[in-house]
Order: structure tokens, then C-alpha cells, then sequence
């Protein structure tokens, strides 16, 4: 029997979290007043109902009855019951950007400006991410990729770590991503773009790998990359970082980017980390 708390930061996605769970079968509440959970974990442990795993959504949108939560939590500890926190966290431009799609007021100052607001709630929810037992940054993830995640951690009992490194491919020509916390040029590897029969190809094609990696620049720079990487990312997760945006940039984005990004992403993922990649400008 599990009972999973769900929080986070508006738009960071507890609804479609509710429909992960439910499609593995758990009870959902949402927006349930934190004041309530004692009674409601009671309610569920003499219930004659067959309701084994429950999740209960809880965030700002209780107003000041936020504030009861952390009393609640301690009333559960002391009676026993063991809960596990789900916070889901986003980047500050993609919850901006969610926000306008939907057009709807953030609830943490309905009427201000959105990042103040944004800024406001992290305020807030400060102390509940720090106690949080799994965080999910769906800054990058489709919704099938967080139930997926949620897949893992609750039905297949996954140990998550708590950072998510996102590796993104691109083109200098187009720009480099806003949201990168480190950036690499690939632009020193011999281009795949001036052999013919690989114009039109791009990295995801085998082809174009073995031609990218035929060079010892290439191969001395993944194991570089990965040497540096695997010193600087137990740093970031010791800091609280939950996710970590890695660039890799070529000229246009299709070739040795690609490469290297999706390489470099088999590497990271035999360390157990949750592991995104994103080719932005393959298609260009």
C-alpha cells in the first residue's frame, strides 16, 4: 500500500501526473486541504473499500491552508504512516511559456507579473521540495515521457536520483538553446555535411556515427566530455540541481551534434541517470 503526495510548481504537470496514476491504478484526489490529510489517511486505512495505493495531489492552490502542511506531515510520521513526496519542477520559461498557451492567472499572485509569481511560489515551496522523496523537471518531458517516469518510480520501483540530464543537439546557425547549463562545439570534428552521400543524412544514421567517431579527436573528446561530466554531476545533485541542460552544437545541427549528443547519452545512462535527448535542429 502506498500513499504518494503530489507537488510541485504550478504548471510543472500534477494533472496529467493524476492520469499516470490512475491508469496504474492508484486512488486520486487533487487539491486536497493539507489539513485533511490525517483524516483522509484514516479514512483509507479503515475503509472496507479495496483501495490499496492512493495519491493525493497537494499545492499553493489551498491559499494560507498550505501553510498546515508540514503539520500534517508530521501527524502522519507519528502514527505510522509511511508517504513518499512527488515534487515536479520546470524551468521558469517553460512554465512562462505553459501558462500563456493556456492563458490562465498563476495562483500564486493571479494578478501580477507571471515570473514574480513564479518566483514567489519556488519561495514557498522551498522547504517541501527539500523533504521530497523523488523530483521529476518536466521542463523537457512529453507527457508520455512523465508517465513513463512515474511508471518507473511507482509501479516498477525504480530508484530515481534526483536530476535529470537533458542533452540537446543544435545548430550555432540557429542559435544556442536558452536553457543550457553547459554548451560544447563540436565544430573542431571533421563534417559529414561535405561528403556527398551524407548531406541529407543526419546522426541518428549509423553511417554517419562511424564516419563522426572514425577520428581520435572525436573519440578523445567524448571520453574527455564523460571524465568531466561524471566529476561535475554528483556537485550539482549535491547543490539541489534537478536537472542539467547539456548543449552540444555543430554548425547546423544535423551531423556531428547529433552524434555526439546521442553517444554521450549512452554514456550517462549506464550511471542510472534519467537521460533526455532532444535534436533540435535535425530537421532544418
Amino acid at each position: 500500500m502506498k500513499f504518494v503526495i503530489i507537488t510541485g510548481m504550478s504548471g510543472a504537470g500534477k494533472s496529467l501526473a493524476v492520469k499516470a496514476f490512475e491508469d496504474i491504478d492508484y486512488y486520486c484526489m487533487d487539491n486536497l486541504p493539507p489539513s485533511l490529510l490525517p483524516d483522509f489517511a484514516k479514512l483509507w486505512r479503515e475503509s472496507s473499500k479495496n483501495i490499496n495505493d492512493v495519491a493525493i495531489v497537494v499545492d499553493i492552490r489551498g491559499g494560507v491552508f498550505f501553510n498546515d502542511l508540514f503539520t500534517s506531515l508530521e501527524i502522519l510520521k507519528s502514527e505510522g504512516l509511511r508517504y513518499e513526496i512527488l515534487f515536479l519542477e520546470a524551468s521558469d520559461e517553460a512554465l512562462i511559456k505553459r501558462f500563456k498557451e493556456h492563458r490562465r492567472p498563476h495562483p500564486a499572485d493571479p494578478t501580477g507579473r507571471m515570473i514574480d509569481a513564479i518566483t514567489l511560489e519556488r519561495q514557498i515551496l522551498k522547504e517541501v521540495k527539500e523533504k521530497a522523496d523523488h523530483i521529476i523537471d518536466t521542463t523537457s518531458l512529453t507527457n508520455a515521457m512523465l508517465k513513463e517516469e512515474i511508471n518507473e518510480i511507482f509501479l516498477m520501483g525504480h530508484v530515481q536520483k534526483k536530476i535529470t540530464i537533458s542533452i540537446v543537439s543544435f545548430g550555432f546557425k540557429a542559435g544556442i538553446p536558452m536553457d543550457c547549463d553547459l554548451v560544447f562545439d563540436v565544430r573542431f570534428l571533421p563534417n559529414p555535411h561535405y561528403i556527398e552521400e551524407m548531406k541529407d543524412m543526419n546522426g541518428n544514421d549509423q553511417i554517419v556515427q562511424d564516419y563522426v567517431m572514425k577520428f581520435d579527436q572525436s573519440n578523445t573528446f567524448l571520453q574527455k566530455l564523460e571524465d568531466m561530466l561524471k566529476f561535475l554531476i554528483p556537485y550539482y545533485q549535491k547543490e539541489g540541481k534537478t536537472q542539467l541542460v547539456i548543449g552540444i552544437g555543430c554548425t547546423g545541427g544535423k551531423h556531428r551534434s547529433v552524434t555526439i549528443s546521442n553517444l554521450l547519452a549512452e554514456i550517462i545512462e549506464k550511471d542510472d541517470y534519467r537521460t533526455i535527448v532532444t535534436h533540435r535542429d535535425i530537421f532544418r
